[in-house]
């Protein structure tokens, strides 16, 4: 039997629309038959998820920086149970924390009135909470007509709102996951614009390329096919799902090739 897995997808764990136990069920309907829950820096999504009836890595997305640009790394296949990179991730979302609280401070001086507590319906600290809920909350409250004028008008990064978030370094990223027994991959590189940048970092230990992404048409992941074939790295693929902020990607627009997916496997119930 053929296995289609969606290696790139958020759920309620960062800034997607649905809990991991809804995007497994929803894999199911779209007829996948594994799934790597991908939030921005948490994998608790892992936990819930696993057992459902469908083959599930752990997963994990990170926001760098690197040559002051924005570079995200995804982690697959690491110790879920590593407290070393529990602790990175966990550092990782107290940083969003502190930028949420300042994009808060600047929409007030601006006429925007929303508390923390609004933003944050859980204390849960396995959540990563971002400027996505700072977006529903403005729409929530009236500010704004659609999802998306938030970031056209306030909170996008060449708004007036804006605050660049505190990330750690692509290396610093791609190390972390190297000690948690994980595997690194330079994540949507479609999105680079950047022939310069794209040498730069792919000169760092990465395991793997994220060729096949979203709704990219086979002409454009086919590019990143080779240049990953040429390095020596693996291919991964994913659609990026995140449901409501995200309504035009389905699950399962792009996913990893099998044999990839298998090893990915493999790797992780081979872990001691």
């Amino acid at each position: 039997m053929t296995s289609r897995a969606d290696l790139h997808c958020h759920s309620t764990y960062s800034d997607g629309s649905l809990t991991p136990k809804e995007l497994v069920a929803l894999a199911k309907e779209m007829g996948l038959s594994g799934l790597s829950i991908t939030d921005h820096d948490s994998f608790s999504g892992y936990f819930e998820a696993e057992g459902e009836g469908i083959d599930i890595l752990p997963g994990v997305e990170l926001s760098t920086e690197f040559e002051k640009k924005s570079v995200h790394i995804l982690g697959y296949a690491f110790d879920p149970h590593d407290k070393d990179f529990t602790a990175f991730c966990l550092a990782q979302r107290e940083a969003r924390l502190e930028r949420n609280r300042q994009i808060i401070q600047r929409l007030a001086q601006s006429g925007l009135e929303l508390t923390e507590d609004e933003v944050i319906d859980s204390r849960d600290p396995n959540k990563a909470y971002g400027r996505v809920h700072i977006a529903l909350v403005l729409l929530k409250k009236g500010y704004i007509k659609d999802f998306h004028e938030a970031f056209k008008r306030f909170i996008g990064s060449n708004c007036s709102c804006y605050v660049p978030g505190k990330k750690c370094t692509s290396l610093e990223a791609i190390e972390a996951i190297h000690k948690a027994k994980g595997k690194a991959v330079l994540a949507h590189p479609h999105l680079l614009h950047s022939r310069s940048l794209e040498r730069k970092l792919l000169a760092l230990p990465f395991d793997g390329l994220e060729a096949y992404y979203g709704r990219f048409l086979p002409n454009v992941n086919a590019h990143w096919v080779e240049v990953a074939q040429k390095r020596g790295l693996f291919v991964t693929g994913g659609s990026d799902f995140h449901g409501l902020p995200k309504p035009e990607v389905r699950l399962g627009a792009n996913v990893a090739p099998q044999d990839v997916f298998e090893a990915l496997k493999a790797h992780f119930h081979e872990l001691p």
